[in-house]
């Protein structure tokens, strides 16, 4: 017994030197850690970055470039351009073209018209076109289809007109993206006439109006495609041929020539012509068109208003540079008149013989 007491006084003290070192305050020095240097944390702040950067990487990598896209991508979806206030009879032949080499950007909602003048050569088309192209809004492309290829099938035709109704038709009458009128000049015998039926079809489905343009005077026609055939051949403006001019030189050196026409064969070509444009017409009648003839805007210009009005554009003064090349009378103009004269008086074209003169 006293063994035992003798050995539980030394852990008695152990016990008592513990507790007392516990509560000395100064047995555990609890100090607040010191702030880390500032180097340390910018290393830290470092291996954040990485770990960031390197945990959005792999998950780049899982997703692909097309899931990336997909969650990254935010698609504004524009709102269609408002046709409300557009009478339901004009509806069809309003558009709003997205051309695919350039952006119509602020003028997307412009509406656009688009037209195509039919005519026949030398029925003062030219002229007719530059008139139009003076007009700020108005782009008419020129005779788009005098190229073969352009009108070798009916597929070729449709993929130029779609390419030239989308406003991706680059020539020097191009306008800006605020274009409200595109079209070009067609001939009736550049594949026109020869696929009439799938060109009203086209025309109706896109929303196409036609211009009618075309000469009352057969005689005076006929004179002009002589004379510029004529000159297709010498090339009499220092070598050039030139089918329209720009001054009154240029055109009285091209006015000196007369044609000699063949009086046994002149009434039948005068009736050819004049029921290949009446069929024309008939073939092409179901469409959107105005009819109007070189003479009466001529005699009246006033008469592009109506054509401009046609084309819901707004009116202006129409200028062109073209100069008239024949501007006397038939009787000067014609080497055997008086052959011709016998020729056409009293029969239907005896009218043509003395038409009014008159100078554009």
């Amino acid at each position: 017994m006293g063994g035992a007491k003798a050995e539980d006084k030394p852990a008695a003290a152990a016990a008592d030197d513990w507790c007392y070192q516990f509560g000395n305050k100064n047995a555990f020095d609890l100090k607040s850690p010191k702030k880390s240097p500032l180097p340390l944390r910018m290393v830290v702040f470092a291996m954040t970055m990485l770990c960031g950067i390197s945990i959005c990487s792999m998950c780049m990598k899982q997703l692909g470039s097309d899931g990336w896209s997909r969650i990254v991508k935010i698609e504004v979806v524009e709102q269609p351009c408002n046709k409300s206030t557009v009478p339901p009879s004009e509806v069809q032949f309003v558009h709003y073209p997205q051309p695919i080499t350039y952006s119509r950007e602020e003028c997307k909602c412009n509406a656009v018209q688009f037209f195509a003048i039919i005519s026949s050569q030398r029925s003062g088309s030219g002229w007719f076109e530059t008139l139009l192209n003076s007009h700020m809004n108005v782009s008419s492309n020129g005779e788009i289809f005098s190229r073969k290829e352009r009108r070798s099938n009916i597929s070729s035709i449709i993929n130029t007109l779609d390419k030239v109704y989308n406003l991706d038709w680059n020539s020097s009458a191009s306008k800006n993206e605020c274009t409200a009128a595109i079209g070009f000049k067609w001939m009736l015998n550049q594949g026109l006439v020869a696929n009439h039926v799938d060109v009203v079809d086209y025309f109706n489905q896109r929303g196409v109006s036609a211009i009618f343009l075309f000469r009352r005077n057969l005689l005076r026609q006929l004179v002009s495609q002589l004379a510029n055939n004529h000159d297709r051949s010498l090339k009499q403006l220092n070598g050039t041929h030139k089918a329209h001019v720009h001054t009154k030189h240029e055109a009285h050196i091209l006015a000196r020539y007369k044609p000699r026409l063949n009086t046994t064969s002149l009434t039948w070509q005068l009736k050819q012509a004049d029921e290949y444009t009446r069929d024309a017409l008939q073939n092409l009648n179901n469409t959107r068109h105005i009819t109007v003839y070189y003479e009466d805007i001529v005699r009246n210009r006033t008469k592009l208003f109506d054509v401009l009005d046609f084309l819901k554009v707004p009116r202006r003064n129409l200028v062109s540079r073209h100069v008239k090349i024949h501007t006397k009378p038939l009787s000067e103009q014609i080497e055997n008149w008086d052959e011709v004269y016998s020729a056409l008086n009293g029969t239907q074209y005896e009218g043509f013989l003395n038409a009014a003169d008159y100078v554009v």
